[in-house]
C-alpha cells in the first residue's frame, strides 16, 4: 500500500480494483496526472471522469450533499456515482463542461484504505481503452493499459465484478432526479 500512495503522491497512475470494475486512477487534485489518464485511454479530453471517496466527510468538503442523497447512498445496494454542481478544490480539467463532477462514497475496503491513505479523492476510470468494453476481471484489461500505468495493484485479479458499472444520477438545485446510467 505505501508503494502505491508513493506512486499516486508523485503524480503515477494505477490500475486497481473498484467497488464496480477495474480502474485506472490517479491523485484526483493532480493535473499533470489526470493528463496521463486521458492519454493512456485515447479519451477525448471534454469527456469528464468520476472520483471515489472514501467517507462521507471529505464528500461533504467537496460538494453540498443534499439530503435525498445520503438516503439513496444508505438504500441501494448497488454503488451510485452522483453527478454535483459547483465543486470545491479541484482541477477544472476534471471537470465537466458545466462544471459538474461525479463523485461515488465507495463502500470497498481495498478503496477505503487507499484513498484514505493517499488523503485525497481518486480519479476513477474503467481500465479499458476508450469505446471498448470495461473489464469486469482483470484478465480483461487490455495489456497496452497494464503497460502504461506506472503500477498495477497485483491483489484480486480473481475476482469478477457483479457490476458493469456504477449507478449515475444527477440531482438537481430542486432535487429533481435524473437517471443517466441505471
Amino acid at each position: 500500500m505505501e508503494n502505491i500512495i508513493n506512486i499516486l503522491k508523485s503524480g503515477g497512475t494505477i490500475v486497481y480494483p473498484t467497488d464496480t470494475i477495474w480502474g485506472i486512477g490517479c491523485d484526483a487534485t493532480n493535473t499533470d496526472a489526470i493528463k496521463k489518464i486521458y492519454d493512456i485511454k485515447h479519451r477525448d479530453p471534454h469527456k469528464s471522469m468520476i472520483i471515489l471517496v472514501e467517507s462521507e466527510r471529505r464528500l461533504q468538503e467537496l460538494v453540498d450533499v443534499p439530503e435525498l442523497v445520503w438516503n439513496m447512498i444508505d438504500l441501494s445496494e448497488k454503488p451510485i456515482t452522483f453527478i454535483y454542481d459547483h465543486p470545491r478544490g479541484l482541477p477544472p480539467g476534471l471537470l465537466a463542461e458545466d462544471g459538474s463532477i461525479g463523485i461515488r462514497l465507495v463502500k470497498n475496503d481495498f478503496c477505503k484504505k487507499l484513498i484514505s491513505k493517499l488523503n485525497r479523492p481518486l480519479v476513477s476510470t474503467s481500465a479499458n481503452l476508450s469505446g471498448c468494453k470495461s473489464p469486469l476481471k482483470f484478465a480483461d484489461i487490455d495489456p497496452n493499459i497494464l503497460k502504461k500505468v506506472n503500477y498495477v495493484v497485483d491483489e484480486f485479479h480473481d475476482i469478477v465484478s457483479k457490476y458493469s458499472g456504477s449507478s449515475v444520477i444527477k440531482i438537481g438545485q430542486d432535487n429533481r432526479i435524473k437517471i443517466i446510467r441505471a
